[in-house]
């Protein structure tokens, strides 16, 4: 072996060593001291946390959609409402009317743009509907499901996880529901997604 060679061998270890040591538990995200079961185990599940009506996550969103198209099979994607008021947990009915509705996709932007360009608050119901009539959702199939048994389990399931996660604030980023981060904790959102990739590669390192 020449001399070369050990000299690359060694520096691409030393690569190796400092990519493991760039983000530190504790400080660039934090393990969740119990974990929380994910809808696919055969998966990676990368779930954003957040609320309409944080101008963080309207800034945020963006860029988790982009990072989430990136992703290959082995990794999906969610959004999970967070809620500790009253108007919050209206803004996670009208997130889990709008997916029950299957209107989520073409619409999750939109209600961010409506509060956070437009300037609606979206706590009345006759306010929250005009968004949906711009989809063809009759006003009968809008009450039905906006007040409907299973938006109501939805939202108080989103709420125990969100508690679960021991969320502290939006937008935060859970990662296959051992680990969670945040620009607080990451620095700024592109750390997140480096931080959320570090966290990825190791869950599949896990996995294998």
């Amino acid at each position: 072996m020449t001399k070369w060679l050990i000299m690359v061998i060694i520096s691409m270890l030393s690569v190796g060593s400092m990519a493991q040591d760039q983000f530190i538990e504790g400080q660039h995200y934090q393990l969740i001291k119990k974990p929380v079961r994910t809808a696919d185990q055969s998966k990676i599940e990368v779930t954003e946390v957040f609320w309409y009506g944080c101008p963080h996550c309207n800034t945020f969103s963006p860029v988790f959609e982009q990072w989430s198209r990136q992703q290959d099979s082995t990794v999906y994607t969610e959004h999970s409402p967070a809620m500790w008021n009253k108007s919050m947990e209206v803004h996670a009915r009208l997130f889990y009317t709008a997916k029950t509705l299957g209107k989520l996709d073409e619409m999750h932007t939109e209600i961010f743009a409506a509060m956070h360009i437009q300037g609606q608050r979206l706590l009345k119901e006759s306010e929250i509907y005009d968004l949906f009539k711009k989809h063809n959702v009759s006003k009968e199939q809008f009450n039905k499901v906006f007040s409907s048994f299973g938006v109501n389990s939805l939202v108080q399931q989103a709420d125990a996880r969100a508690r679960s996660y021991g969320i502290t604030g939006t937008p935060e980023v859970i990662v296959n529901g051992k680990y969670r981060t945040s620009g607080r904790m990451a620095g700024s959102s592109e750390n997140v997604l480096k931080v959320i990739d570090y966290l990825v590669e190791k869950e599949k390192a896990f996995k294998s």
